[in-house]
């Protein structure tokens, strides 16, 4: 289910379900071990998106 799509409508739903779904995601994000890691700060995903936008707009 994308949680995020469903909030969005207008007038969505059991929002309380999915608010806490949605909380729940990112949690699990934010613990997990990948972005625990060495190098995994918020300045590397930061500097992994410009490189990213940079390899699109070339190709």
């Amino acid at each position: 289910m994308a949680v995020r799509s469903v909030l969005a409508a207008p007038h969505p739903a059991r929002t309380t379900v999915l608010r806490r779904r949605l909380q729940w995601l990112s949690v699990r994000l934010w613990w997990h071990p990948y972005w625990t890691g060495p190098g995994r700060v918020p300045a590397a995903r930061a500097k992994l998106r410009h490189q990213v936008r940079a390899l699109r707009e070339q190709g």
